[in-house]
């Protein structure tokens, strides 16, 4: 990806493999975790989580990020055995099933992390940046998937109490300057890695909306910005939405940051957002193909 805004996005992952060049990629969202603040436990067990998976998939999902620990405000951690035990038979039967399907694993565990990549997947989504388990430094240097780095301001269970910046913009670019730095002097190739700004993550409001308007600011690094916004509080913050009726505003930023070079969307409602994005293409005269 070069400096700057990209037409298409390119995502070095896990065994050689290369996603796109593409004009986005939809993360259809699927959580393993009987608490998600969003949908937690409405899919109970191996099966029916695959059944859920292959229908994001059937739906439009470029990329399943499978999460068998909630990362929302104030989650209590899970141990890895059994945060292992809800998300290693999930990747496993989705691949049997798709051998093809693009699999990212969201944890910050090493052995999760390696377990998962092992049986297939190709993604690390960290929202610890390594932070929370040193050794998934290692796996991730020693494997080279794709890795999300994400940035927040402390971890799920405190992240909310009370989040300070004198700049958000500035911290968070200075935090991504200084993390790729690390990554890649411990091994791990710069086009394996994206950046996620971290919506919710240690961030008031008033944040989320000064990182959303500055966006732009991010692409300086030449990687691709990974949004994450689907349903999450900062619609209830902004317009008093809870829960399904975040849909509508998630898509409508989605769309607006497309437009604006965010290119990879983590989402929950993956059929709308592909359409909305294929909609956007079009009325800019990009074409009117999908990834």
């Amino acid at each position: 990806m070069s400096r700057g805004r990209a037409d298409n996005v390119s995502w070095d992952v896990l065994r050689g493999r290369t996603l796109g060049p593409a004009p986005f990629f939809v993360v259809g969202i699927l959580n393993a975790t009987p608490d998600s603040f969003y949908d937690g436990g409405s899919a109970c067990g191996t099966e029916a989580l695959v059944d859920k998976a292959l229908h994001l998939l059937d739906r439009g999902a470029d990329i399943l990020d499978i999460g068998g620990e909630s990362t929302r405000p104030f989650a209590e951690e899970v141990p890895a055995d059994v945060e292992l035990l809800r998300v290693l038979p999930v990747v496993r039967g989705v691949l049997r099933a798709r051998p093809d399907a693009v699999l990212s694993v969201d944890t910050t565990k090493a052995c999760v992390a390696r377990a998962c990549l092992e049986a297939g997947a190709v993604i690390v989504n960290d929202v610890s940046a390594m932070g929370a388990d040193p050794g998934l430094m290692d796996v991730v240097a020693d494997l080279k998937p794709g890795y999300v780095l994400m940035h927040s301001q402390g971890a799920p269970g405190t992240m909310q109490v009370a989040p300070t910046y004198d700049d958000v913009v500035d911290e968070i670019r200075a935090f991504f300057s200084a993390r790729l730095e690390v990554l890649v002097r411990a091994g791990v190739p710069e086009g394996n890695v994206v950046l996620d700004p971290g919506i919710g993550f240690g961030k008031t409001l008033e944040h989320n909306l000064e990182i959303l308007r500055n966006i732009e600011r991010f692409f300086e690094f030449g990687r691709p910005v990974y949004m994450g916004l689907s349903n999450k509080s900062l619609w209830k913050g902004l317009l008093g939405r809870d829960g399904r009726d975040r849909n509508a505003p998630t898509l409508a930023a989605t769309v607006a940051l497309y437009g604006r070079g965010v290119r990879i969307h983590r989402v929950h409602e993956v059929r709308e957002t592909r359409d909305g994005l294929l909609v956007a293409r079009a009325l800019a005269g990009e074409g009117e193909d999908g990834c």
